[in-house]
């Protein structure tokens, strides 16, 4: 019975209970719950652009071959690009065949404040996006938290270090020890993530309450299907291809999925998913370089949702896309879903923005989806987490950088474990 209670997995999905009960018993208390959640959230905020950093430059320093780091990179966008582009296109597939904003009452939706979201969009542009990746101080891409940016300079960083050979090699021996002190803070901040769980879940139950999923349900039950069939059979078939067990993998990342699940954020669970890939048989330089990358641009689930959003608008308002004004969205959005990383209140300002570069449907139309938003943001956070492992799995066996031992050792052993805390 111990093991079982000191389980990561028991611990987060109870406290995930709790905060629905919550929610639903006492709203008021639960809204009060969200310093709990937002705490937590910056918690591991706080150490997710040294791991980053400390990852990547590691990852680079210790290639024998710096060739490989631009053939790794080259390879990851274009799975990127690819995979995101399918992820487009079966949200606009579905939300063409199921109509969920067809003979919706659009007057009869409550409609939140969406000024900010709407003057961001009109302001953000791709280009704007591409310039932001360099940043104009190392120290302030640090400080404000911008993961683009500090992905360039630690590629930059882990490239300079590798070309000083054996000059360098008291700093990367040095960073090397830096990192295990920031994973053990790692395990030290997970311990209180149960806690975090509860207050997100909590606040977001008790803020927004089951009623107001009633009247768009069909979305959100749409977006949920949409993103199931794109893990289940898009990406298992890519796994399949390349060798992988898309369940034993999901099997054993099951504790970032429910974290990511009680957070409503694939950034709670980043710090661990670097650690994980890499005990899966991933090599080092391998993960240091997809998953950060992936984290801006393989956005899987953020694709499928705006994909479905921009139609779900056009549905509720009566605007009739023809084929070639969506084939016209999925290229807006092939450019415009690029900018949905680092930025808070991301996926608002994209699906703005993108309303206002197709300039036919209403731009304010985004807030009549204000409401559910939030409980939607669960499914898009744990399809952009399994995307991106699934990416850094394709990627090193595609660069016979993955360790099958590895793997079935830590298979293993995480079978072990469970066995234990289910005999408990």
């Amino acid at each position: 019975m111990r093991r079982l209670l000191n389980n990561l997995t028991f611990q987060v999905l109870f406290a995930i209970s709790l905060g629905v009960l919550l929610g639903l018993l006492s709203p008021g208390v639960a809204k009060a719950m969200k310093p709990v959640g937002d705490t937590f959230v910056n918690l591991v905020k706080m150490i997710i652009t040294p791991v980053i950093f400390l990852t990547i430059v590691l990852g680079i320093a210790n290639m024998s071959d710096l060739k490989k780091v631009g053939r790794v990179g080259g390879k990851a966008l274009l799975y990127f690009e690819i995979v995101t582009t399918f992820a487009l296109t079966i949200g606009l597939l579905v939300v063409n065949i199921t109509k969920p904003g067809a003979g919706l009452d659009v007057s009869s939706l409550a409609k939140g404040d969406v000024s900010k979201f709407t003057e961001a969009g009109k302001s953000l542009t791709f280009v704007d996006f591409v310039t932001h990746i360099v940043p104009s101080s190392a120290v302030g891409a640090f400080a404000n938290g911008d993961v683009l940016q500090v992905v360039f300079f630690a590629v930059l960083f882990g490239v300079a270090l590798a070309f000083t050979g054996e000059t360098g090699r008291p700093i990367t021996e040095f960073l090397d020890r830096l990192s295990l002190v920031f994973f053990r803070i790692v395990a030290i901040v997970m311990k209180v993530a149960p806690i975090g769980a509860f207050g997100a879940m909590a606040y977001t139950v008790g803020t927004f309450g089951v009623k107001s999923l009633v009247p768009l349900g069909r979305l959100m039950l749409d977006v949920y299907l949409t993103m199931g069939v794109f893990i289940f059979i898009v990406l298992n078939l890519i796994l399949r291809y390349f060798g992988f067990s898309l369940w034993e993998y999901l099997k054993f990342i099951r504790e970032e999925i429910l974290l990511v699940l009680g957070t409503s954020s694939s950034e709670a669970a980043l710090p661990r998913m670097l650690e994980k890939m890499e005990r899966y048989g991933c090599s080092r330089s391998v993960v240091g370089l997809v998953i950060p990358a992936g984290y801006s641009f393989n956005l899987d689930g953020t694709s499928i949702y705006l994909s479905m959003a921009v139609i779900f608008i056009a549905q509720a308002f009566k605007v009739d896309f023809s084929i070639a004004q969506q084939l016209g969205v999925l290229g807006v959005l092939m450019l415009t879903s690029k900018g949905a990383a680092g930025v808070t209140g991301s996926g608002f300002i994209v699906l703005a923005s993108t309303l206002g570069a197709m300039r036919v449907v209403p731009i304010e139309g985004v807030a009549i989806l204000l409401g559910v938003d939030r409980f939607m943001s669960e499914a898009r956070a744990i399809t952009n987490l399994i995307g991106n492992g699934a990416a850094t799995l394709v990627i090193a066996r595609s660069e016979n950088a993955f360790d099958e031992t590895a793997r079935l050792r830590a298979v293993t052993e995480l079978h072990a474990q469970r066995a234990e805390a289910a005999a408990a």
